[in-house]
Protein backbone atom coordinates (compact mmCIF):
# COMPACT_ATOMS: atom_id res chain seq x y z
CA UNK A 1 0.00 0.00 0.00
CA UNK A 2 1.38 3.39 -0.98
CA UNK A 3 2.04 6.12 1.56
CA UNK A 4 -0.91 8.19 0.32
CA UNK A 5 -3.19 5.14 0.66
CA UNK A 6 -1.95 4.47 4.20
CA UNK A 7 -2.61 8.10 5.08
CA UNK A 8 -6.14 7.97 3.69
CA UNK A 9 -6.95 4.67 5.39
CA UNK A 10 -5.52 5.87 8.71
CA UNK A 11 -7.55 9.06 8.48
CA UNK A 12 -10.71 7.09 7.71
CA UNK A 13 -10.20 4.94 10.80
CA UNK A 14 -9.42 7.91 13.03
CA UNK A 15 -12.37 9.96 11.80
CA UNK A 16 -14.67 7.04 12.62
CA UNK A 17 -13.10 6.51 16.04
CA UNK A 18 -12.38 10.10 17.14
CA UNK A 19 -14.07 12.55 14.80
CA UNK A 20 -12.39 15.39 12.95
CA UNK A 21 -11.23 17.43 15.95
CA UNK A 22 -9.82 14.34 17.66
CA UNK A 23 -7.89 13.35 14.54
CA UNK A 24 -4.60 15.20 14.65
CA UNK A 25 -2.04 15.16 11.84
CA UNK A 26 0.39 13.52 14.28
CA UNK A 27 -2.09 10.70 15.03
CA UNK A 28 -2.65 10.18 11.31
CA UNK A 29 1.09 10.03 10.64
CA UNK A 30 1.68 7.62 13.52
CA UNK A 31 -1.08 5.26 12.45
CA UNK A 32 0.01 5.41 8.81
CA UNK A 33 3.68 5.00 9.66
CA UNK A 34 4.42 8.12 7.62
CA UNK A 35 6.40 11.23 8.37
CA UNK A 36 5.17 14.80 8.30
CA UNK A 37 6.98 15.42 5.03
CA UNK A 38 5.24 12.47 3.39
CA UNK A 39 1.84 13.66 4.55
CA UNK A 40 2.35 17.17 3.20
CA UNK A 41 3.89 15.83 0.00
CA UNK A 42 0.63 14.01 -0.83
CA UNK A 43 -1.93 16.34 0.79
CA UNK A 44 -2.15 20.11 1.33
CA UNK A 45 -3.09 19.59 4.98
CA UNK A 46 -5.51 17.90 7.34
CA UNK A 47 -8.66 19.22 5.59
CA UNK A 48 -7.44 17.91 2.21
CA UNK A 49 -6.61 14.51 3.67
CA UNK A 50 -9.89 14.37 5.61
CA UNK A 51 -11.80 15.14 2.41
CA UNK A 52 -10.07 12.26 0.60
CA UNK A 53 -10.88 9.96 3.53
CA UNK A 54 -14.53 11.04 3.74
CA UNK A 55 -14.97 10.62 -0.01
CA UNK A 56 -13.46 7.12 0.15
CA UNK A 57 -15.70 6.14 3.06
CA UNK A 58 -18.76 7.48 1.22
CA UNK A 59 -17.81 5.62 -1.98
CA UNK A 60 -17.40 2.35 -0.10
CA UNK A 61 -20.68 2.83 1.75
CA UNK A 62 -22.48 3.40 -1.56
CA UNK A 63 -20.82 0.39 -3.19
CA UNK A 64 -21.77 -1.91 -0.30
CA UNK A 65 -25.36 -0.66 -0.34
CA UNK A 66 -25.59 -1.02 -4.11
CA UNK A 67 -24.65 -4.70 -3.81
CA UNK A 68 -27.91 -5.32 -1.96
CA UNK A 69 -30.03 -2.84 -3.94
CA UNK A 70 -29.10 -4.30 -7.32
CA UNK A 71 -29.24 -7.97 -6.27
CA UNK A 72 -32.01 -10.21 -7.53
CA UNK A 73 -35.21 -10.43 -5.51
CA UNK A 74 -38.19 -8.36 -4.55
CA UNK A 75 -37.81 -4.80 -3.35
CA UNK A 76 -38.41 -5.87 0.24
CA UNK A 77 -35.90 -8.72 -0.02
CA UNK A 78 -33.23 -6.33 -1.25
CA UNK A 79 -33.99 -3.71 1.41
CA UNK A 80 -34.05 -6.43 4.07
CA UNK A 81 -30.63 -7.63 2.90
CA UNK A 82 -29.32 -4.07 3.12
CA UNK A 83 -30.72 -3.49 6.62
CA UNK A 84 -29.64 -6.87 7.98
CA UNK A 85 -26.11 -6.93 6.56
CA UNK A 86 -23.24 -7.17 9.01
CA UNK A 87 -22.32 -3.82 10.57
CA UNK A 88 -20.15 -2.60 13.43
CA UNK A 89 -23.23 -1.16 15.12
CA UNK A 90 -21.57 0.12 18.28
CA UNK A 91 -19.07 2.18 16.28
CA UNK A 92 -21.96 3.78 14.40
CA UNK A 93 -22.21 4.63 10.75
CA UNK A 94 -18.88 5.99 9.49
CA UNK A 95 -20.68 8.61 7.39
CA UNK A 96 -23.57 9.29 9.76
CA UNK A 97 -21.22 9.94 12.66
CA UNK A 98 -19.67 12.80 10.71
CA UNK A 99 -22.97 14.71 10.91
CA UNK A 100 -22.37 15.04 14.64
CA UNK A 101 -18.97 16.63 14.10
CA UNK A 102 -19.34 20.44 14.13
CA UNK A 103 -16.05 20.96 12.27
CA UNK A 104 -17.15 18.72 9.40
CA UNK A 105 -20.61 20.28 9.22
CA UNK A 106 -19.15 23.82 9.27
CA UNK A 107 -16.84 23.11 6.32
CA UNK A 108 -18.80 23.03 3.06
CA UNK A 109 -16.21 20.85 1.29
CA UNK A 110 -16.14 18.24 4.09
CA UNK A 111 -19.92 18.28 4.53
CA UNK A 112 -20.67 17.85 0.82
CA UNK A 113 -19.75 14.14 0.47
CA UNK A 114 -21.69 13.38 3.67
CA UNK A 115 -24.80 15.10 2.34
CA UNK A 116 -24.31 13.61 -1.14
CA UNK A 117 -24.15 10.13 0.37
CA UNK A 118 -27.43 10.50 2.22
CA UNK A 119 -29.10 12.10 -0.81
CA UNK A 120 -27.90 9.13 -2.89
CA UNK A 121 -29.03 6.59 -0.28
CA UNK A 122 -32.52 8.07 0.04
CA UNK A 123 -32.79 8.30 -3.74
CA UNK A 124 -31.60 4.75 -4.33
CA UNK A 125 -33.94 3.35 -1.69
CA UNK A 126 -36.80 5.33 -3.25
CA UNK A 127 -35.95 3.77 -6.64
CA UNK A 128 -36.05 0.26 -5.17
CA UNK A 129 -39.35 0.99 -3.41
CA UNK A 130 -40.87 2.53 -6.57
CA UNK A 131 -39.76 -0.51 -8.52
CA UNK A 132 -41.49 -2.76 -5.98
CA UNK A 133 -44.64 -0.63 -6.11
CA UNK A 134 -44.62 -0.62 -9.92
CA UNK A 135 -44.22 -4.42 -10.03
CA UNK A 136 -47.16 -4.84 -7.67
CA UNK A 137 -45.05 -6.08 -4.73
CA UNK A 138 -45.92 -3.03 -2.64
CA UNK A 139 -49.15 -1.09 -2.17
CA UNK A 140 -49.91 1.45 -4.88
CA UNK A 141 -50.27 4.29 -2.37
CA UNK A 142 -46.74 3.84 -0.98
CA UNK A 143 -44.72 7.07 -1.17
CA UNK A 144 -41.22 5.85 -2.13
CA UNK A 145 -39.40 9.09 -1.23
CA UNK A 146 -41.01 9.48 2.19
CA UNK A 147 -40.57 5.78 2.94
CA UNK A 148 -36.90 5.89 1.89
CA UNK A 149 -36.29 8.84 4.21
CA UNK A 150 -37.95 6.90 7.02
CA UNK A 151 -35.75 3.86 6.42
CA UNK A 152 -32.57 5.97 6.49
CA UNK A 153 -33.72 7.87 9.60
CA UNK A 154 -34.53 4.63 11.43
CA UNK A 155 -31.19 3.11 10.48
CA UNK A 156 -29.20 6.16 11.62
CA UNK A 157 -31.33 6.49 14.75
CA UNK A 158 -30.75 2.81 15.49
CA UNK A 159 -27.01 3.46 15.54
CA UNK A 160 -27.51 6.32 18.00
CA UNK A 161 -29.73 4.25 20.30
CA UNK A 162 -27.28 1.33 20.22
CA UNK A 163 -24.31 3.55 21.05
CA UNK A 164 -26.22 5.22 23.90
CA UNK A 165 -27.16 1.82 25.37
CA UNK A 166 -23.80 0.23 24.53
CA UNK A 167 -25.83 -2.63 23.11
CA UNK A 168 -26.78 -3.72 19.61
CA UNK A 169 -30.31 -4.58 20.78
CA UNK A 170 -31.87 -1.12 20.14
CA UNK A 171 -30.43 -1.15 16.61
CA UNK A 172 -31.83 -4.62 15.96
CA UNK A 173 -35.23 -3.53 17.30
CA UNK A 174 -35.23 -0.44 15.07
CA UNK A 175 -34.41 -2.52 12.00
CA UNK A 176 -37.05 -5.13 12.91
CA UNK A 177 -39.57 -2.32 13.41
CA UNK A 178 -38.96 -0.67 10.05
CA UNK A 179 -39.02 -4.06 8.32
CA UNK A 180 -42.38 -4.71 9.97
CA UNK A 181 -43.69 -1.38 8.74
CA UNK A 182 -42.45 -2.13 5.21
CA UNK A 183 -44.02 -5.60 5.31
CA UNK A 184 -47.35 -3.89 6.06
CA UNK A 185 -47.13 -2.35 2.56
CA UNK A 186 -46.46 -5.67 0.83
CA UNK A 187 -49.20 -6.99 -1.39
CA UNK A 188 -50.35 -10.60 -1.43
CA UNK A 189 -48.57 -12.42 -4.23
Amino acid sequence: MSTSERLIESTRELLWERGYVGTSPKAIQQRAGAGQGSMYHHFAGKPDLALAAIRRTAEEMRARAEEQFSAPGTALERIRAYLLRERDVLKGCPVGRLTQDPEVMADEALRAPVDDTFVWLRGRLAEVLAEGRDRGELAGDLDPAATASTVVAVLQGGYVLARAANSTEPFQQAVAGVLGLLAGHATAR
